[in-house]
């Protein structure tokens, strides 16, 4: 509109058309006389004010809060200025409109009021000013007056409406560009993030198949290791019966087989052979026993109650290393003479015990978080059972036995259903209990 803000179409008009009604009303004034020295100084002095008053009176729309009463006072002096000049001259009017152009810097309550006093004024040009407002004349001058106020308030009205939906689009096309501009700036956070995202999560998977590397050498090859340094061992002891010193090499060598066999499959990320081989878990289970007490010496009951389900690969994987875990810990270290798995199928879940008449030990030395000397074959049960929704439960006390407890949720395989293998355990502190 003016220096105080931006222009906009009503503020062009607001800005260059007074000037040009009052430039024509004076040079129609100065055309047509009166040429009186008074006269004319009262004209021009009259239209010099009003030019300076709207150059440095003049306030923008919509004025801010500070600087409403100089609007008041800026449309009031217009009004005189105006209605002084018209009583000097009608010809005056062509400058009269300017009192329309201003109306909007006023407060609302306002506006009504000074559209007709500026009505008023314009009919009294139009009449040919106050000196004709008479007789029948006094009829037509309210009517011009009524006229004027409501085309003038309509026009003005309008504009003012018009003007307020430009100036809210502008801020709209403003709040949209900084909304935009942040949408971008979020963007591009999000690319960072969804960088680091993917670096975590390449280091996660990389962990990840760390850690079930490390779960699977421990299940497998370095089980099967031990088994064959026993059955190597105890050959040498029986030098002088070449028949039992036949037959533990011969278990040696078949530990041997099967371990490159499962460290294999544990490459492919593939069940461990015994549940690929077998018809269900629990046949794996019983197969596992008696190779177990074949290598071990000690003799275990495999005993399975409630009715067998097939469960999902992931399920029975878990199951399946925790009795081959169980087992090994029993050859390792609990001095046992019997031992004994029990495999219970309930509608809620599916528990295997793994039980012992060993030397026990101390619970508490294996639970999370504990210091040096923490298992990592039952940290390794532990952390399986807890990814896949199970639980383990550990009872024993030095010279007590042992009695392992795991429990998974009865979930049954649905067929076609992926053979995802169970996620290994992260990395332990020792290599049994």
């Amino acid at each position: 509109m003016n220096d105080h803000g931006p222009v906009s179409r009503s503020g062009e008009l607001q800005q260059y058309l007074p000037y040009v009604g009052l430039g024509f009303s004076l040079a129609l004034t100065a055309a047509f006389g009166p040429y009186t020295v008074v006269y004319l100084s009262l004209v021009f002095g009259l239209s010099a004010v009003a030019a300076l008053w709207l150059r440095f009176m003049e306030v923008a729309y919509p004025p801010p809060p500070e600087r409403r009463r100089r609007a008041v006072v800026f449309w009031a002096g217009l009004i005189v200025l105006i209605a002084a000049l018209v009583l000097l001259n009608p010809l005056f009017g062509f400058f009269g409109f300017t009192g329309y152009l201003h109306v909007a810097v006023l407060p609302r309550w306002l506006r009504p009021p000074a559209i007709a006093l500026n009505a008023t004024v314009m009919a009294t040009s139009q009449v040919g000013g106050l000196k004709n407002v008479h007789g029948a004349v006094i009829a037509v001058y309210v009517g011009l007056i009524l006229v004027n106020a409501v085309l003038a308030g309509v026009i003005t009205f309008r504009g003012i409406a018009e003007d307020n939906r430009s100036r809210q689009r502008a801020r709209d096309i403003d709040d949209l560009a900084e909304a935009n501009r942040r949408l971008r700036e979020t963007m591009e956070e999000n690319a960072g993030l969804h960088a680091q995202l993917l670096t975590q999560a390449r280091e996660a998977g990389v962990l990840d198949e760390r850690q079930r590397m490390a779960g699977e050498i421990h299940d497998t090859i370095a089980q099967g290791l031990t088994g064959i340094v026993t059955q190597l061992e105890a050959a040498e002891r029986f030098d002088a019966d070449p028949e039992r010193r036949a037959r533990h090499r011969e278990l040696a060598r078949r530990l041997a087989r099967e371990s490159l066999a499962e460290a294999r499959r544990s490459v492919q990320a593939l069940r461990p052979g015994p549940l690929d081989e077998a018809a269900h878990l629990p046949q794996a289970i019983d197969d596992l026993a008696k190779s177990w007490s074949q290598t071990s010496g000690v003799a275990v009951r495999v005993e399975v109650t409630g009715t067998p389900v097939p469960l999902p690969p992931a399920l029975e994987v878990v199951l399946f290393r925790t009795a081959q875990e169980g087992l090994a810990n029993i050859a390792k270290h609990a001095a046992a003479s019997r031992a004994g798995l029990t495999l219970s199928y309930t509608h809620e879940v599916v528990v295997l015990d793994v039980l012992d008449d060993g030397a026990g030990f101390d619970p508490a030395a294996c639970g999370d978080g504990a210091p040096a000397g923490a298992s990592y074959g039952l940290t390794a049960m532990r952390q399986r059972l807890r990814q896949v929704g199970g639980l383990l439960e550990i009872e024993s006390a030095p010279g007590d036995g042992t009695a392992i407890c795991a429990s998974v949720p009865a979930v049954p395989h649905r067929p076609g259903q992926a053979v995802v293998p169970a996620p290994a355990a992260g990395p332990g502190v020792e290599n049994a209990v």
